[in-house]
């Protein structure tokens, strides 16, 4: 397996320097189908039990509704990254209270492109794949007729990182378009600035977990109650919540790795000299490596490693069916002989525990589509 993984490293590598020699530069055709980057139906995702946000929840659906003079509202959620911006702003577009509104989720992502934004909102208002719109100003007139047929919409911005006061009114006025229709936006990004800039109303700065809230998670995700030595292993599993830093990614993912640790496994994570190393506190960098992260990842079997830096080359957001994705396994050879599970098996096992660690994400639209959440 270490040779294999090696193999790929290369591999890679050599990728990376043929693009660079030959100078190869990336290239779209609008009359193609592109696969999508971006998270753009993360609204209907499977949404698993949110623990510990019940008060943020009421808060940011309070915001939404205090704001009746305004047409259109701006209400931003920010903090750094882990913290569960996302699954909040997730929790309020599943609200029952959001069911007759028309609902649209987007993917900002670092590469921010106003007329891809604009498309993806018309598309989803519309529900049904539309053309591409190559202007910005036939964007805003398709937008004002649709927004103008709408009573109550709800658009979620996610993970927005742009932060040019320009290009951020430019977003606000494609927004505005809609006469006699109220629009909600709810925004998330790591900036606090761009939360100000963008906001119609006061920004939501999401707080941290409580230690006691990801010590829930964790005893969530370990599947706790089950073992027989819970007993003793309660107060290692409340020290290592606590150097969860109030992160809920965090604590899911160690959650998940500790279901199948021994008690002096979760003793030497308590222990692990990995607490230690120094770690960027810069939010709006997105290199924030924390401990329990990279724990998380020194923890995981070897072969799933192989499986976990394979979903890290693909885009982040990318739609995969699980039936292709365990073709492409097979096709590379990252499956080891078994006498006792056919490749097919294990292929289904793998993804099985990837969707647990939270790499991929199983999506509403049935159990055979994914989306890679790395």
């Amino acid at each position: 397996m270490p040779d294999k993984m090696k193999k790929m490293q290369k591999c890679l590598q050599k990728i990376t320097e043929d693009h660079q020699n030959y100078r190869l530069t990336p290239e779209t055709c609008t009359n193609e189908q592109q696969l999508p980057d971006i998270r753009e139906n993360a609204g209907t995702m499977v949404e698993a039990e949110i623990i510990g946000r019940a008060e943020e929840k009421l808060e940011i659906l309070a915001r939404l509704s205090g704001s009746a003079s305004e047409h259109t509202t701006f209400v931003p959620i920010w903090g750094f990254g882990g913290i569960g911006k996302s699954t909040l702003a997730r929790s309020v577009y599943n609200h029952p209270e959001f069911e007759k509104h028309s609902r649209v989720w987007i993917y900002v992502s670092q590469i921010f492109d106003l007329k891809k934004i604009g498309n993806t909102i018309i598309s989803q208002l519309s529900r049904q794949q539309s053309q591409q719109i190559l202007d910005l100003h036939s964007i805003n007139i398709r937008l004002q007729e649709l927004l103008a047929e709408k009573k109550n919409a709800l658009i979620i911005l996610d993970d927005l990182w742009e932060k040019r006061p320009s290009q951020l009114e430019e977003l606000k006025s494609m927004l505005k378009q809609g006469k006699g229709c109220k629009v909600m936006v709810v925004v998330t990004t790591r900036d606090e600035g761009i939360a100000n800039e963008i906001s119609t109303v006061q920004p939501y700065n999401l707080p941290q977990l409580s230690d006691e809230m990801c010590w829930e998670i964790m005893r969530q995700k370990s599947k706790f109650e089950t073992r027989d030595d819970k007993e003793w292993l309660e107060p290692i599993g409340k020290d290592i919540a606590k150097k969860c830093k109030g992160v809920a990614l965090a604590a899911q993912s160690l959650g998940h790795i500790l279901k199948s640790k021994s008690y002096g496994e979760w003793n030497s994570v308590r222990t692990n000299h990995i607490w230690n190393l120094s770690t960027s506190t810069d939010a709006s960098s997105g290199h924030e490596v924390l401990g329990s992260l990279l724990l998380s990842y020194n923890l995981m079997p070897p072969y799933l490693k192989l499986f976990f830096a394979y979903c890290a080359i693909l885009p982040k957001g990318r739609k995969m069916n699980k039936y292709k994705l365990i073709h492409q396994w097979i096709a590379l050879g990252f499956m080891e002989p078994s006498s006792i599970f056919s490749n097919w098996q294990l292929g289904e096992s793998y993804i099985m525990q990837l969707l647990e660690c939270m790499t991929w994400c199983m999506t509403s639209q049935g159990q055979s589509w994914l989306t890679n959440l790395t």
